[in-house]
């Protein structure tokens, strides 16, 4: 008889931790996403725009060279050396101006540090990103890694 109590009460208990972790796990996506919002929250309190979603990504290391498309008459693309910017270890950048920082969330690059801060890129390939404009829209600027230095 004491072995079937013996039992039954080590079933009980198996059934509380059970209940109880998954009680724990479908609790902690929401204490992250307070996190989040917390986090989106303080951004418009100081002043700057929250980022925009995605997992945290950097883009691989080199120079980047900027340039436009060309026309049919001439070069089939115009370089603009003061866009062109090198990224490095640790999610930095340096350009003629100085040096920064950046994250990659997603597809979205934003400078958040140095010269170049506030300016928003698209990644539209390994190597590539195109300028956003202020309003989000993208503009004619390409810039492709050519390769560390």
């Amino acid at each position: 008889m004491h072995n079937g109590k013996a039992r039954l009460m080590k079933t009980v208990h198996v059934i509380l931790l059970t209940a109880f972790a998954a009680g724990l796990a479908a609790v902690t996506p929401a204490i992250g996403q307070e996190e989040n919002i917390a986090t989106e929250s303080n951004a418009a309190t100081n002043g700057s725009e929250p980022l925009e979603g995605g997992p945290l990504r950097t883009m691989p290391h080199g120079t980047y060279q900027c340039a436009r498309p060309g026309d049919a008459g001439g070069a089939a693309f115009e370089v603009d050396e003061d866009q062109s910017f090198r990224i490095f270890t640790a999610s930095r950048y340096e350009s003629g101006d100085g040096a920064g920082t950046y994250i990659m969330r997603g597809t979205s690059l934003t400078f958040t540090r140095g010269p170049r801060n506030g300016e928003r890129f698209e990644r539209i390939g390994n190597n590539q990103l195109r300028k956003l404009a202020a309003d989000g829209t993208r503009s004619n600027l390409l810039c492709t890694r050519l390769g560390s230095r």
